[in-house]
Parts: C-alpha cells; structure tokens; sequence
C-alpha cells in the first residue's frame, strides 16, 4: 500500500514534465515470448483506464503489424463502442460463444485499423454470470473457444469485468499472461493484492502458466508528487513486470471512446498516443510478426 505518509503531499506541486519513459530504468529486458500470446488484462477496482488500455494497447500493436484481437468480455461494452463497434442488436457475440459455444471466428469484427480486429459484447453477458453457475465446465469455456483462432492472431487482449465473477476466472483460465493497469492515485494498490491473490488461485486451480507479467501505470498527472511517488512504489515492488513508459491523464483520452476511436487515431500526436505507443513496444519487444 502506498505510504501513508503521502496523504500530506501537496497536490498541486509541480513534477518533472516528462512522463513517457523513466529514466532511472534502464535494465535490459529478456527476449519476448513466442507469439501468439494470450493477455486477460484486469484490475479488481473500477474506473481504473482497463478498458483505455485494452483499446489503445491493441490498436497500437495493431499498428506495429501485429494481427491483434481484442475480446470484450465486459456487459458494458465499452471495449466494443471505443472500437466503433455499436454493441446493441449484435445477431452473435460473446454471450452466445461462452454460453452457447458459437465459434468466435462467427463474432469477430474488423475495427478500423488495419489488423485489429473485436469480439464484441452485449447486454447479454450480464446474465451469463448467472447462466453459467449451473453450465458444465464453466471455468474453460472461453479458453476452448480462443484455441481454436489462436493461430490467427499474434495478440488476444480479453478486456475482464472488474469483479471476479464467472466472466472474469473464464477470462484469466483462457490467458497466459495478465496485464494490469495502475492508476497513479492514492489508493493504487489497494485492489491489487486481491487481483494477485485471484490470479494465484485460478493458476492453481485452472491455469498453471498463468502470470502476472505486465503492469502499466495510468492516469499519471504531472503537476503532483504524489503520482511519482506511486510509480516509483508500484517499481520498487514489481521490478521490470511494470513498463517504463506511463500514460498521462489526459481529456482527449476520456474523448476517443465516445467517438469510437483508439486514440491514435483520434489524436495522433497527443501524449496519450505516444505512451500507448510506447507501451505497445514495451509488450511486443520486437517479437517477430509470424507468417500466414
């Protein structure tokens, strides 16, 4: 948990303006793992930039040429409406492939971005966790359905509720590895103990490969102490799992989605479009796109 003590940080000092990349980080970092590669990408806590960060994180490793999937897993659907993906009279989504079994090739999407493509949510799903209490193995459904496309794409991105229903175990059974978003605030890693306590009961239960191998810090402010401080925590704990690159709080961030836009594409040149890049190479660290 972050210092106490911090609570008596004056908010309105000024930090460095470079928020992109910390310098102090330097390690090199080990080779990528093979692709494709599976991330759920969770925090236990709401309203922590998710959802930004599945969008803007797919569409930016859509843009290095990398064959990118982004499933909504949410019943809000909000992965999908900031993807241009009107979620609303959808004849097949997410619900029917996890209660259903409908293959996912029959619900994916393009976006606008060449290589991105969506599994968009409905309504629907918010029921599902009802549905599949009584559902034979309930826990694996999404993964079955992520095996059979897995060799379409080099990246699936499953954008995970933030409470740990039934939807949210199915999204961490089917990964291999979790990204979690960080918001730089006071009350940081208050969700997270809980999240890695969660990952570590479904690695032992349902997914032994199962890792927490990305962390990526959001919402950094650059006029207080106290969101250096919090990265510089969120380091200290976790080593080189965080990405150097943090993203800032920034309005046309908040903007995008209601226009159905990553933000690379509704504000190129804008700060937010330069840390999800970056974030982007961080994660791909240059992997070698395969051949189809």
């Amino acid at each position: 948990m972050v210092n106490a003590a911090m609570t008596h940080v004056p908010t309105t000092e000024a930090a460095p303006e470079s928020t992109n990349v910390d310098p102090s980080v330097t390690a090199e970092r080990p080779p990528p793992p093979p692709l494709p590669r599976v991330f759920a990408v969770a925090n236990q806590k709401g309203g922590v930039g998710k959802t930004t960060t599945t969008i803007n994180v797919g569409a930016c490793l859509a843009e290095l040429g990398y064959r990118t999937l982004v499933i909504d897993l949410d019943p809000q659907g909000n992965a999908s409406t900031g993807l241009g993906v009107d979620h609303r009279g959808l004849e097949t989504s997410m619900y029917h492939v996890i209660m259903h079994e409908t293959p996912l090739e029959n619900c994916v999407e393009p976006a606008s971005i060449k290589n991105l493509f969506v599994a968009p949510a409905s309504l629907e799903l918010a029921g599902a966790e009802i549905e599949l209490v009584a559902a034979f193995s309930r826990e694996l459904r999404l993964r079955r359905a992520i095996d059979a496309v897995l060799d379409d794409y080099d990246y699936i991105l499953i954008d995970c509720p933030p409470s740990l229903g039934l939807l949210t175990v199915n999204g961490l059974a089917a990964a291999r590895e979790v990204m979690v978003p960080i918001q730089c605030e006071y009350y940081a890693l208050e969700g997270l103990g809980q999240l890695l306590r969660n990952v570590d009961l479904v690695r032992r239960s349902l997914n032994p490969t199962l890792e927490v191998s990305v962390i990526v810090c959001v919402m950094y402010d650059a006029r207080t102490k106290l969101s250096d401080q919090v990265v510089s925590e969120v380091r200290e704990h976790f080593g080189d799992k965080v990405c150097r690159a943090v993203v800032p709080r920034t309005v046309r961030l908040s903007e995008a989605p209601s226009f159905g836009q990553p933000i690379i594409t509704f504000d190129p040149s804008s700060r937010g479009s330069i840390a999800y890049r970056d974030v982007a190479k961080e994660v791909s660290r240059g992997a070698t796109r395969r051949t189809r």
